[in-house]
C-alpha cells in the first residue's frame, strides 16, 4: 500500500488526518519489513503507544467506575488493554491489511496474528499522539476502547485461562501447572514459541505463540478444552 492510500485510510477508518505521513508509515511497519528493506520498525511506537493507552484506559477507569477498589480497577485495565483486545479492535479497522510485513512474516499468516495486530494498534496510537497530541489519542482510544469496559467488569473479556487451570490444578492436584518450551523457532525478530503444560506429570494442553506468555495461554486453553472446563 503506497502512502497516499494508507493515508485515505487513515483519514476515512482511523478519523486521523495526518500532518506527518512519515508517523502512519512508521507505525505500520513491521519489525520483519524493517528487516528486509532497512530503516525503522514499529516497535519505538509501540512502547510509547502502550504508555498512552494505559494513561488514557487507567483515567476513563477512574472517573467511571467510582465505586470500584484499586484492584478492580487494575483487573478491568489488564483485560482492556490485553492484547487479545486490542487486536481485536486492530481487526476491526483493517489494520493488518495494511501492515507492512516481510515476506516470511506474510506467509506465516502474519497480517492476523495477535501480536503483530495489537502492536501495531499502539504504535497507531503514538503516531495520532506526536502528530496530534494527547487528546486525539485520547479520542481514538476511547472510540475503540471504552466499548469493551462493559464487557471487562462482567468478566466476560479474554478469560485468564492459566489462572482457571492453575485453580483447577490446585483443587484436584495440590499442585500448581508445570510449563515448558518445547520448541523456539525463528529469527530474533520474529520468534515463536511452543509450549507444553503438565499437571501431576501429565500431558494436558500444548500452545504457540510470538512469546512464552502467549503460548502459555493457549496451552491452558487447550488443557481447559481436554478437560471440558
Amino acid at each position: 500500500m503506497d502512502e497516499a492510500t494508507a493515508l485515505t485510510w487513515a483519514e476515512r477508518v482511523l478519523g486521523h488526518r495526518f500532518r506527518d505521513p512519515g508517523l502512519l508509515t512508521l507505525a505500520l511497519t513491521h519489525p520483519t519489513y524493517a528487516y528486509e528493506h532497512g530503516g525503522e520498525s514499529n516497535q519505538r511506537l509501540e512502547f510509547l503507544g502502550d504508555a498512552v493507552v494505559e494513561l488514557v484506559v487507567s483515567d476513563y477507569l477512574y472517573r467511571h467506575l467510582a465505586g470500584a477498589g484499586e484492584g478492580e480497577l487494575t483487573r478491568v485495565r489488564a483485560a482492556v488493554v490485553s492484547a487479545p483486545t486490542l487486536a481485536r479492535r486492530a481487526r476491526a479497522l483493517g489494520v493488518g491489511q495494511v501492515l507492512r510485513l516481510g515476506r516470511g512474516e506474510e506467509q506465516l499468516g502474519g497480517r492476523d496474528r495477535d501480536s503483530n495486530l495489537a502492536d501495531a494498534f499502539e504504535a497507531l496510537v503514538a503516531a495520532i499522539y506526536l502528530d496530534a497530541g494527547l487528546e486525539a489519542a485520547r479520542a481514538f482510544v476511547l472510540r475503540e476502547l471504552a466499548p469493551e469496559v462493559e464487557a471487562a467488569v462482567a468478566g466476560h473479556l479474554n478469560p485468564n485461562y492459566k489462572a482457571r487451570l492453575l485453580e483447577w490444578a490446585q483443587r484436584e492436584h495440590k499442585e500448581p501447572p508445570r510449563y515448558e518450551v518445547v520448541a523456539e523457532e525463528g529469527p530474533d525478530h520474529a520468534r515463536r514459541y511452543r509450549v507444553r503444560v503438565l499437571v501431576a506429570g501429565r500431558t494436558l494442553g500444548m500452545g504457540e505463540g510470538s512469546s512464552k506468555r502467549e503460548a502459555e495461554q493457549e496451552a491452558a486453553r487447550q488443557a481447559l478444552a481436554q478437560l471440558g472446563l
